[in-house]
């Protein structure tokens, strides 16, 4: 079916150019310590998180019906749900395996207990589930680093630092659901072109913001210019990312305990060895 108008908006610029721009004008920033630039990029980012928050995900509902409405008057709602609802098993269990490997190593190296590592994290992984939301999930994870044992310095660093770059959840939805797609569509899966995408999703990741489907929509760019999605195509990512969101954020917020776990214990062993 097709639309009743469409707006063309070409981006500014390609999504590496994008990219390298953006750690150019962040290293730089660092380096400089000047305020203009800062405060306008600073100011900039709000902007962008605003229309994402007030408008993009508020409409996503209705982009999403159209998307299936129109999947049914083409016949071909029940063979993708089919398909989907195994990738969605396959993704949920990937997020568990994730979030043990993360805290079995984090346990190990800080000589912390596993299971009361994963018992001080459920109501994080709870409240992520309920908000879908990284940052949103912050005070609540911050309290888990607490009954964790990790420092009051370390914790309120690396939480919220984790909560805008560790994505580990989203990545994996974003990865798994776009085999799915391509091999739906007769796209060709090869081991060059998914480890190249890998590596781009990774530093995208980075630039997501920590709001529900940040990272899908900060994904966007490498989907259509690594992959060769399509407009339909997208918004079937969207679609499908948006349905487990909540699962791959409780993945994000937990791998973050885990890294602070890491971190806490390096601190302790630096103190050691200054002192």
């Amino acid at each position: 079916m097709k639309p009743f108008f469409t707006i063309d908006m070409p981006p500014l610029f390609g999504v590496m150019s994008a990219l390298v721009i953006a750690f150019i004008l962040g290293i730089g920033m660092a380096a400089l310590k000047e305020k203009t630039m800062f405060n306008f990029m600073s100011e900039f980012q709000q902007i962008v998180q605003m229309v994402i928050t007030k408008v993009i995900i508020p409409l996503l509902p209705v982009h999403i019906a159209g998307i299936f409405a129109n999947m049914t008057h083409a016949g071909e709602v029940a063979r993708i749900l089919s398909v989907f609802g195994k990738v969605f098993v396959i993704v949920i269990a990937s997020h568990l395996i994730i979030i043990l490997f993360q805290f079995t190593v984090a346990c190990l190296y800080s000589g912390k207990s596993l299971i009361k590592a994963l018992k001080n994290q459920i109501p994080g992984y709870l409240t992520a589930i309920g908000t879908q939301s990284s940052a949103a999930t912050i005070p609540v994870n911050l309290e888990c680093a607490k009954n964790n044992g990790v420092s009051e310095g370390v914790r309120e660093f690396v939480i919220p630092l984790c909560a805008t770059i560790h994505l580990s959840g989203s990545t994996i939805t974003l990865t798994t659901c776009s085999i799915a797609v391509m091999m739906l569509n007769g796209m060709p899966v090869t081991l060059a072109k998914m480890a190249g995408f890998i590596f781009m999703l990774g530093v995208t990741m980075v630039a997501a913001p920590g709001v529900p489907g940040g990272a899908v929509m900060a994904a966007l760019g490498i989907l259509q210019s690594m992959l060769g999605f399509n407009e339909s195509q997208l918004a079937l990512m969207i679609a499908l990312y948006l349905t487990q969101d909540s699962f791959g954020t409780a993945c994000n917020v937990s791998g973050d305990n885990a890294i602070a776990l890491i971190v806490d214990k390096i601190s302790q062993r630096m103190k050691l060895k200054t002192a």
